[in-house]
Order: structure tokens, then sequence, then C-alpha cells
């Protein structure tokens, strides 16, 4: 003898608890867009940092900035400079940071 006890079904898809919403992936040109006119520190292949404003970059990460510093590789400031172009082939990153 076979049990006929019907099965329920799955509940629909109005029922189940509603899936948290994921942030919207970024990619590192949004990340550029939203820094521009803002202070960052680049870091060269050579482990020079600068730091200062943002002011334009290209497609091949050349980077103008303002107001900038440079700090030799072990963090000392080496130089000060009132605008700054960066060749981008010489960048190893590109991050936020404070005013200093």
């Amino acid at each position: 003898m076979s049990d006929t006890t019907p099965i329920a079904p799955p509940p629909a898809v109005d029922d189940a608890a509603p899936i948290p919403s994921t942030p919207a992936k970024k990619s590192p040109s949004d990340f550029l867009r939203a820094v521009l006119g803002r202070p960052v520190s680049v870091r060269l292949n050579s482990g020079t940092d600068y730091a200062g404003v943002l002011a334009c970059l290209d497609g091949y990460m050349n980077i103008a900035m303002e107001q900038t510093e440079e700090y030799d590789g072990e963090g000392r400031l080496a130089a000060r400079y009132g605008d700054c172009f960066i060749r981008g082939n010489n960048v190893l990153y590109i991050s936020t940071t404070k005013k200093r």
C-alpha cells in the first residue's frame, strides 16, 4: 500500500524572503572619476610617493596633480611642487588620502 499524502508545493516567489541588495560593482574607472579634484597618493614603480590633488588623468594613466609633495622611499618629504605631471607607465598605484 502506498501513502497518498499530498506534498506541499514550494512557496511562491512573492512569499520568499527578500534577497538583500548587493552594492553595484565599481570599476577602476569609476574610482578614478570619483577622486578627481580630491587628495590622492600616487606610488611610482621606483618607490617614490607623490601626494596632492588629482587634477586630471588620461587613458594611459598619465597624471596631472596640484599642490604636490614628493616623498622618498622612506617617507621623508623630498620636494614640493605647484603642479606635477607623472607619466602613466611609472605609476604603481593611486590611492585616496587625507589632506596633510
